[in-house]
């Protein structure tokens, strides 16, 4: 009551924010006389100016009003297109750091031109992250122009590209490209070995074009760089052809709302049964217990056409929110295997994880970030908590006239249907193009054979024939067209109108089914209705779709039987629309708690990634990497004579036979200690470090670069296991519930030990190596070069172009040794003897 009251009489923060803008808005304007009276040569002398004072120490918000009139008249010559005030708003809006929340056809790829063009002037970069390559594509084509007419240069991130061409790419003033395409990049820079191969430049500012799309609907989804691991596609074969021997709840339940499958105890013994095992739930049978409950899932709650579809001999993920193939990305955890032996295609090898980062972690990294949508305010509270990004709402620049009429709820999925096919057929009769939103493949491909029964010609848009998508969606706004979409319903591109379609009432949405998020409803509803236009939508629903059927329509189905409904009448009604919003908002919020608590678990990760990374990045630059050799021995030292301090002479021999037999695993030293005091403990020293001394003068200049090898070596190897710990970890932790202990304290107490295990376990491995290396005279400097092999690496995120299936990773070729030599690896064999040989 009492916000409300404020509210009318101050109004909204978002009302005082806009209002707050209007001076700024009224200084690009000032600026406008004067700068349409330069000639084009003069703009670009002007533009260069500008950078100098920026690098002088002028401020961005200093030169923000004169820039942004620059913009705006490079446009007009460049593009031919003007920015309204409402779009000068967005612009500052995003340059403040903010998303801007703008309604389809407001022109947000030429809003942020002005935003872009002012941070390029720092010098640092800026990224435009777009949701696809057709996107990143064709916006940096289409505003390149603009750019270009100022004199900046611009770089486009696409799947495919060499590193030498991403070097150059984001090198450039602006870059534009997927956000897979940049978190992998991050990532794979982080697998380099010289500071020359990195790709990127410290993450500067960057606008991420559908806000909503990337940093809310594929955040559940980590970024994950895996290699090979042990081969079990057999054990997935046999497993699935067991599943028909269990019966849905004699056997095992389904929870459809959390999507996991759990075996009863008659199923457990089915299961010990047909296996051959005393006790599933024993710790030597946790991987075939894990099999089946994949299995299970694959059959019981991952549909085909839905979930993905099989294409070319291939298990293909299907986004959820978007309809998009997803080529690149695999489910993890197994499932993935699990489904490919579901549908008989060849079950590929699991994978190890190698490097992986969640999105809400990676553009946290960027010194300022930004975004726009036209659907961003049902999760203003997301972006606040998680990005501390504010959501403005800006003015549409014509009022909003489209009619959004109430749904219309039936029966069942056949009523609805037959009555979508009806009324879809009238609206084509009177020449009304009709967009239709359907939530999967299967549904589209039903949809579109009732309507050819009907005569009613029509296009298909879904992931099977999305090399179509910028065609149809060109031609959906023309009279009498009919285009049935799954929900990517051609995002980020207008529909525009076609002549006469005005006068018959605009675009109509008919959505036939609510998505679990309201979003998703209002992106497709937005497609319609742009610049002033006319346009309408309606949403159809049954009492047996998922979302009705999984939070709560039997009250509904009561109603409708009390009222003494017919078969095909439907109900309209505001009160069924608000109480089916109210079941989208608890799956929002059961969503947003999905994603919390990715994070949070993932911050323990992230801090851990920080501290290895930036060490990391120190090995790479450094031009002395010998100190860290030395240093590291001084600190090795210093801990295996730490119990022995303070002994008096005659120190306990137990604890000296410890020590001796440390010296002799890390530093390769036999020496007999017969007291551990001051003397002793220089000696060993000297001794380990003579030893580098000899190897230094050995291999000369190569020294540096052995150093180099073993110390990153070393941190790779033992970060690759301690990922593979922490995925384990994460894995049973839940089960710390049972015992009265919050699962993410211990996740975080017992991360935090595995840390530092690692710190010391990949330092003492390198010493260990380097202390038993020995370096042939007439070694080549090639072989202590990085080099790259072809193993098997997987890239797995939530893009249809992220990466394929099997890219070359960052590998290093060891130093070479002689046969009968110690093993670098340190072993302590020979090195003919040992795997390093192989």
């Amino acid at each position: 009551m009492l916000k409300s009251l404020a509210r009318t009489v101050f109004g909204s923060r978002n009302d005082r924010y806009l209002k707050g803008l209007r001076p700024i808005v009224e200084a690009i304007n000032a600026f406008e006389p004067q700068v349409k009276a330069l000639d084009d040569e003069a703009i670009r002398a002007r533009i260069v100016e500008l950078r100098q004072e920026v690098s002088d120490g002028r401020t961005l918000d200093d030169i923000l009003p004169e820039v942004f009139a620059i913009v705006r008249e490079a446009s007009v010559r460049s593009l031919g297109m003007r920015h309204y005030d409402v779009q000068l708003i967005g612009g500052v809006t995003l340059h403040q750091g903010k998303i801007a929340e703008m309604k389809t056809g407001e022109g947000k790829t030429l809003v942020a031109t002005l935003p872009v063009v002012l941070n390029a002037l720092s010098g640092k970069g800026v990224h435009l992250i777009t949701v696809n390559d057709y996107l990143a594509r064709r916006d940096a084509a289409w505003m390149g122009k603009l750019y270009a007419f100022l004199g900046l240069t611009v770089g486009v991130i696409l799947h495919g590209l060499t590193d030498e061409e991403r070097q150059q790419a984001y090198g450039a003033d602006i870059t534009y490209g997927t956000n897979n395409e940049f978190g992998f990049d991050y990532l794979r820079d982080n697998m380099k070995f010289y500071q020359e191969q990195l790709v990127q430049r410290p993450l500067n500012f960057a606008i991420v074009d559908e806000v909503d799309s990337i940093l809310i609907d594929e955040a559940r989804t980590p970024l994950i760089i895996s290699g090979q691991a042990e081969d079990s596609s057999v054990l997935y074969a046999r497993v699935n052809a067991l599943i028909p021997m269990l019966h849905r709840e004699t056997h095992f339940t389904v929870d459809e709302k959390a999507r996991t499958v759990l075996l009863t105890d008659e199923g457990v013994m089915r299961m010990e049964d047909v296996l051959k095992v005393d006790n599933l739930f024993d710790a030597a049978n946790i991987t075939l217990q894990h099999h089946v409950l994949q299995a299970l899932k694959a059959h019981h709650i991952f549909q085909r056409d839905v979930d993905y579809v099989v294409k070319d001999g291939e298990v293909i993920i299907v986004d959820e929110f978007t309809g998009r193939l997803m080529p690149g990305r695999r489910y993890s955890d197994g499932l993935h295997q699990a489904l490919e032996a579901k549908e008989l295609v060849k079950v590929e090898s699991e994978n190890q994880t190698l490097a992986t980062i969640t999105f809400q972690n990676y553009f946290r990294m960027y010194k300022k970030l930004s975004g726009m949508t036209g659907t961003a305010d049902t999760e203003a509270v997301e972006f606040r908590e998680i990005y501390g990004l504010e959501v403005i709402s800006i003015p549409t620049n014509q009022p909003m006239v489209r009619k959004d009429f109430p749904d219309l709820v039936y029966k069942t999925q056949r009523e609805k249907f037959e009555a979508i096919a009806a009324d879809v057929k009238e609206l084509h009769k009177l020449g009304q193009p009709v967009l239709v939103g359907t939530v999967s493949i299967e549904k589209s491909e039903m949809l579109s054979e009732m309507l050819k029964k009907t005569g009613v010609p029509h296009d298909v848009l879904n992931a099977k024939n999305h090399e179509k998508e910028a065609e149809i969606v060109a031609l959906a706004g023309h009279a009498g067209k009919v285009t049935i979409a799954t929900n990517m319903a051609g995002r980020g591109t207008d529909i525009v109108l076609g002549p006469g379609v005005v006068e018959l009432g605009g675009l109509h949405i008919l959505g036939t089914e609510r998505h679990e998020s309201r979003r998703i409803d209002n992106q497709l509803r937005g497609r319609s209705g742009r610049q002033g236009d006319p346009g309408s939508s309606r949403f159809y629903l049954a009492l047996d779709d998922d979302l009705m059927r999984l939070f709560g329509s039997d009250r509904l189905k009561g109603l409708m039987d009390k009222l003494g409904m017919e078969d095909g009448e439907p109900i309209e009604n505001r009160m069924v629309s608000r109480a089916i919003e109210n079941a989208q908002k608890r799956v929002e919020a059961h969503n947003f708690d999905i994603r919390k608590q990715l994070l949070e678990y993932d911050n323990v990760m992230n801090q851990q990634r920080e501290v290895i990374y930036s060490r990391r990045r120190e090995l790479m630059a450094t031009t002395e990497p010998d100190a860290f050799v030395m240093a590291s021995i001084d600190e090795i030292v210093d801990e295996i004579f730490a119990p022995l301090e303070g002994a008096k002479a005659g120190a306990d021999p137990e604890l000296l036979a410890v020590a001796a037999a440390q010296i002799e695993d890390i530093l390769d030293l036999k020496i007999e200690l017969t007291s551990g005091d001051l003397t002793e403990k220089e000696t060993v020293l000297e001794s380990a470090k003579s030893r580098q001394r000899e190897l230094s003068d050995t291999a000369g200049a190569h020294y540096k670069e052995v150093a180099r090898y073993f110390l990153l070596d070393s941190l790779d190897r033992h970060w690759k296991e301690h990922l593979l710990s922490m995925d384990h970890l994460r894995d049973g932790i839940g089960l710390r519930g049972y015992g009265q202990k919050d699962p993410k304290q211990e996740y975080k107490r017992e991360g935090f030990e595995l840390f530092q295990q690692l710190i010391y376990s990949m330092r003492d491995a390198a010493i260990r190596s380097m202390s038993r290396v020995r370096i042939r005279a007439e070694v080549q400097e090639e072989e202590f070069q990085h080099k790259s092999d072809t193993a098997n690496v997987q890239y797995s995120g939530p893009d249809a172009d992220a990466e394929p299936a099997k890219k070359e990773p960052t590998r290093r070729e060891a130093p070479k040794v002689g046969r009968n030599d110690p093993c670098p690896c340190g072993s302590g064999k020979k090195y003919k003897k040992c795997h390093g040989a192989k």
